[in-house]
């Protein structure tokens, strides 16, 4: 087997580690007897302990167990913002040998549906906001048991004023025999038996769209989420008196293994945001002393445009570390220059567990994926064949490591596009077009599946343009990606409309029937009407050239 290239690693560490062999729940365990009254998660004002974060993971898995028939290799669905008891019940779900599935807070009834079923979950936690998503999903008898939990239930002595009125919303009585509260799971004060299994138990099912648009999870085991965050760890020398501040969505892997299962694994501290506040996270790193922030590069360059940051003593925050699209230059600068930050930028995949590439914290190349890390093998290919392709050239990026996913579920066609045999090893091609300078780092340079990028979530324009043909006035759509300041990139639909009365819509309209039928970040911010679409020889449509025309408009 070939050796990762370690000219630029840590210095003293070796080419592979040696990962522990723990579960994610022994992790937990292990951190509670180490640290039992360390501040485990801060959520405002409320600080739960480790004694205490274990104490409620261990009730909440008996219930789960006790009261909802959960067992070893069961789906549970989870949907809510980041809060305590995401983490609680990440925690009480993977402990029974179960798999979690993580929605996006912004997923649609119909989106749901698909995750539900797909997957075969019949348990769900929810936050009482996205009650009104789940419902359909209960009413289809689809979900047989969902726990419903409030944010305020953990929010400690918090200024009312200053908090989001979704947050601090009191618990709300919903008379259905299915739904049972948070707080009540809590109180049956259940055990669960004891069933020990190794650490290659599936853990958590991730849904990720592919080139045909339809959502597939991503079968990821103890192994593969502890292999990425244990690389993690040594690669940024983290430690337990680190404090991370948390808002990276933990319904996305950055934020589910830097957010989460990072601090849990080191015995550190996580400061919890819900959703995105630039003046709520200046004042939660002053005052809890964060050190340490996972956060896709368009969250980061929000805060660091705050006018006012000099009224906050940032001079704890020491590393910043995010991968999903490149960080400007100029902010880049800003960070190293005037508040001697450093940006650690990175390359994952929800396929691997997140953590596959980095830069070398000492030796940062600005824009680059970094360099493979720790037992990580990654070759650049020409597509078409499969052939590694030499430095500087411009290929396929497919990769090799024990945090690669064991495959999709139940989907052996997307296995087959997803994995090729090279040298007696098996390679996930990553779809991303990149070449490795003569140091061996990686560059992006496009991407050979159509993936668009909006503040770190993946949109897949083929499942946008199955949507944008529900629509009466539509009869072609082509949806791209264009520029976008803030969010990194943004989704346009281009469209040809029906001829006749059938097509007298407005881009307005359009917009606005997008947003009501999908996640907000996958709805087109902009829609351009045109006679026709370009296609190729086989009837194919030109989207690369559509999108170079729009780019440039």
């Amino acid at each position: 087997m070939d050796s990762p290239d370690a000219r630029f690693f840590p210095k003293g560490m070796p080419a592979r580690l040696t990962v522990p062999s723990l579960t994610l729940g022994e992790n937990l365990e292990a951190a509670a007897r180490r640290f039992p009254e360390r501040a485990a998660l801060v959520f405002y004002d409320g600080v739960l302990t480790y004694r205490d974060l274990l104490g409620q993971v261990r009730a909440m898995a008996g219930f789960l167990q006790q009261h909802c028939g959960v067992v070893r290799g069961d789906r549970v669905l989870l949907l809510s913002q980041n809060c305590p008891q995401f983490v609680i019940a990440f925690y009480a779900t993977v402990s029974l040998g179960a798999a979690v599935v993580p929605v996006n807070a912004m997923s649609t009834s119909a989106e749901l549906d698909h995750y539900v079923g797909d997957s075969g979950a019949r348990v769900a936690f929810c936050a009482q906001e996205l009650y009104s998503q789940v419902r359909p999903c209960m009413d289809a008898e689809r979900l047989h048991r969902v726990v419903l939990h409030s944010y305020s239930d953990y929010l400690g002595d918090v200024d009312n004023d200053s908090t989001p009125g979704w947050v601090r919303a009191p618990a709300r009585a919903i008379d259905d025999p299915a739904l049972v509260p948070w707080r009540d799971a809590l109180a049956m004060k259940a055990s669960a038996s004891a069933e020990r299994f190794a650490n290659d138990q599936l853990c958590v099912l991730p849904y990720t769209s592919g080139t045909t648009g339809t959502p597939k999870g991503c079968l990821l085991d103890h192994r593969n989420l502890m292999t990425a965050i244990y690389a993690s760890s040594v690669w940024r020398a983290l430690n337990a008196e680190c404090v991370f501040l948390s808002v990276a969505p933990m319904f996305h892997m950055l934020g589910l293994q830097s957010s989460m299962n990072l601090p849990i694994m080191l015995g550190a501290t996580s400061v919890i945001m819900p959703r995105w506040d630039r003046d709520l996270a200046a004042d939660l790193i002053q005052r809890w002393r964060v050190n340490i922030w996972g956060a896709p590069p368009a969250m980061i360059m929000d805060f660091f445009a705050k006018q006012d940051l000099t009224a906050f003593d940032l001079t704890s925050l020491t590393l910043i570390f995010g991968g999903g699209a490149a960080m400007p230059e100029a902010v880049a600068r800003t960070l190293s220059d005037d508040h001697g930050i450093t940006f650690n930028e990175s390359y994952g995949l929800t396929e691997t567990a997140a953590f596959l590439h980095a830069n070398p914290v000492s030796r940062n190349k600005r824009q680059c994926l970094g360099v493979a890390t720790f037992g990580v093998l990654s070759r650049v290919v020409d597509p078409e064949t499969g052939e590694p392709l030499p430095d500087g050239e411009v290929g396929e990026l497919i990769t090799h490591g024990e945090q690669v996913m064991h495959g999709y579920w139940n989907n052996d066609q997307a296995n087959r596009e997803a994995f090729l045999q090279r040298d007696g090893l098996r390679f996930f091609r990553t779809g991303d077009l990149a070449y490795r300078d003569e140091d061996g780092y990686f560059f992006l340079v496009d991407r050979l599946k159509r993936m668009i990028s909006v503040s770190g979530y993946k949109v897949w324009p083929a499942e946008i343009e199955n949507f944008m043909y529900h629509h009466p006035a539509v009869r072609e759509a082509c949806v791209i990606s264009v520029p976008d300041e803030k969010s990194g990139e943004r989704v346009e639909a281009v469209i040809v409309l029906k001829e006749g009365p059938a097509g007298q819509v407005s881009e307005q309209q359009i917009i606005d029937w997008a947003r009501q039928k999908m996640a907000v970040y996958k709805a087109p911010r902009r829609v351009v009407f045109v006679d026709s679409l370009p296609k190729s020889g086989a009837g194919k449509v030109l989207w690369r050239q559509i999108q170079e025309e729009h780019r440039l408009a």
